[in-house]
């Protein structure tokens, strides 16, 4: 009874490669148009205007008018600003809000490897809100796109590899009947290591939730306290010892104040708390969601209350890790039949 279950085990495989291979036409055909690049040369002064196209955790994309994309290198001394009026001025704003989708002026001298080392780069207070509201309902497309990949080149392997054991099979069951017995006991291991494989790729997109905490603040202000400090470095050892984390922070406000007021009053509280985490504890921009500052929307309590509000003026650090990353890698054994 082994061979009949070899016979539909081989048209199982053909019917998954026919899939795997089908997968990367079927996305090629749903390609954007290349566009232009540009290198710049080594010392060279340039100033460009165009829009974020990706963000990483040093560098960002612009692409201007004409089509063409230029990477932008950061640094420590990079000012990021807003546009000041008839006098000058502006408002200084940290590196993480850098988003994609935002319109932007960079000036700067080219590196040795044709990227534009930034010193100056300039927005506007409108060209800012639009990137954060589009930015904070958009999942990070180049991480979709590279765990994608990850997946369509982990079931290519799988494949093959499933496609050698079966050659392998076939050649033992003809053999003997008691070689065809240990090439089903093989088969179903290949089998059952192929979907653990393809359950744990599943899993890259997922992040659970590890810690949860909320920091307070007293009203008006976005100074953290010696407890909200105290919270903040348990969170980010927390953090440092884990695998595959993100951390994501939502900043509150309480319903005292207009609605303007207290969304750059939360925001403020966000970028608080990121500033902390970074500078006292090194935790690396790549691994923080973009804060946002959701003024008082979401409360956890009444607002009029006295003690409501304290709890609404907070904002929440989401410590979350990767499943798949903490998943261990399935591991496939053979059996031999002689």
């Amino acid at each position: 009874m082994a061979i009949p279950k070899l016979r539909m085990f081989s048209s199982f495989a053909l019917v998954l490669g026919l899939l795997v291979f089908s997968a990367p036409l079927a996305l090629s055909q749903d390609t954007t148009a290349t566009v232009g690049s540009r290198s710049v040369a080594s010392g060279e002064k340039m100033k460009i205007k165009g829009v974020v196209t990706r963000r990483d955790s040093d560098t960002f994309v612009v692409r201007d008018n004409n089509g063409v994309d230029t990477t932008v290198r950061l640094a420590e001394t990079t000012s990021v600003k807003t546009k000041g009026g008839f006098w000058g001025g502006g408002t200084n704003y940290a590196q993480t809000n850098i988003l994609r989708g935002l319109n932007l002026e960079v000036e700067g001298r080219g590196n040795g490897s044709g990227e534009l080392a930034a010193e100056k780069i300039r927005f506007s207070d409108a060209d800012l809100k639009v990137a954060r509201a589009v930015d904070s309902r958009a999942v990070p497309l180049e991480e979709r796109a590279s765990t994608t990949e990850a997946k369509l080149t982990q079931v290519e392997q799988n494949a093959q590899r499933l496609s050698g054991q079966l050659d392998e099979l076939a050649a033992v069951a003809n053999t003997a009947k008691g070689g065809a017995r240990a090439a089903q006991e093989t088969a179903d291991s290949a089998v059952a290591g192929v979907n653990a494989t393809n359950d744990r790729i599943s899993a890259l997109d997922d992040y659970e939730p590890q810690t949860v905490l909320a920091v307070n603040f007293k009203s008006g202000s976005s100074i953290l306290s010696k407890d909200s400090k105290a919270q903040l470095d348990e969170v980010a050892t927390k953090a440092l010892n884990s695998k595959g984390y993100v951390l994501e922070v939502s900043g509150y406000a309480d319903a005292n104040g207009s609605v303007a007021r207290n969304i750059a009053l939360s925001q403020r509280r966000a970028d608080t708390v990121i500033r902390y985490l970074v500078e006292n504890h090194s935790i690396p921009l790549r691994r923080i969601v973009t804060p946002y500052g959701y003024g008082e929307s979401n409360p956890v309590a009444e607002n009029a209350s006295r003690d409501g509000r304290a709890q609404n003026r907070r904002v929440e650090v989401k410590l979350l890790v990767n499943k798949g990353l903490l998943q261990s890698a399935p591991t496939m054994t053979r059996s031999s039949g002689n």
